[in-house]
């Protein structure tokens, strides 16, 4: 999230914000009609994810790289949706979002595909389907961005919320989830209710104003570092994403808390 100036194409459906887009030097930016970016895209590589937050969404490729079934809630500008799709050929996606016109706008302006037998984007709210009992157990990934129009904090944020989250991960599930926001007590009790709904949860430095990613895992992993440096190495030489910066994150964590 950061600001911009509002501006130009817009889809209005009513009840929902009204999802809005700027361009500046070849990034066209989503907004949910106010001047906080909800996602960003370089036009030229519409495929490849431009915000680093939003890269490091997917440290989660670090542990598995060969998952069956991926989830995103919060489509954004599709970013991860699209790379996770593109990149990931072996992986069902499927993407939840409440707004309407935020998957309108993704299909018009960010080169959303149509949704096919690997790719499905249901307009719904996050909560329902996380606690759907039929999604128990289903998911491999989860990856979790869910902010409204003024960008103050996650909108879904209880035990109730991140209970499910751990619920529809099959066993060595992960899931990845931004935390922005500008109140730090919000902050601190959304990592107290990861820590009390999942085996191990650890956080990496604040990126691009104030974003902190952090990874939830359902079964605590063995961190090797010699080992995910080695991973690291591969997704960059693969996938052109800064992985060693996030073993680096995640070493730096380790040491924190000794």
């Amino acid at each position: 999230m950061s600001k911009s100036p509002a501006n130009a194409v817009r889809f209005d459906q009513p009840g929902h914000p009204p999802a809005t887009i700027t361009e500046f030097q070849g990034v066209r930016s989503l907004h949910l009609g106010t001047s906080w970016v909800q996602g960003a895209m370089r036009v030229a590589k519409p495929d490849n994810i431009e915000l680093e937050y939003v890269q490091m969404m997917m440290m989660w490729l670090l542990f598995n790289e060969q998952p069956r079934h991926i989830v995103q809630l919060g489509l954004g500008s599709a970013a991860l949706t699209k790379f996770c799709y593109r990149r990931l050929p072996q992986a069902r996606v499927t993407a939840i979002e409440l707004n309407p016109n935020v998957i309108a706008m993704c299909e018009a302006q960010f080169a959303l595909p149509p949704n096919d037998e690997r790719l499905q984007v249901r307009e719904m709210n996050a909560l329902d389907f996380v606690l759907d009992p039929a999604n128990r157990n289903t998911v491999d990934i989860l990856q979790v961005d869910l902010y409204d129009e003024e960008a103050r904090g996650p909108v879904l944020s209880s035990q109730e919320f991140y209970q499910g989250c751990a619920d529809v991960l099959r066993d060595g599930g992960i899931m990845t989830t931004n935390v922005f926001g500008d109140d730090f007590a919000n902050y601190d009790k959304n990592l107290q209710i990861m820590e009390l709904v999942f085996d191990a949860v650890v956080w990496l430095p604040e990126v691009h104003d104030a974003n902190i990613v952090v990874i939830a895992f359902k079964e605590s992993p063995s961190l090797d570092f010699s080992v995910l440096y080695e991973r690291a190495a591969h997704l960059k030489k693969t996938l052109n994403l800064p992985a060693k910066n996030w073993v680096n994150g995640l070493k730096g964590w380790m040491l924190d808390q000794q």
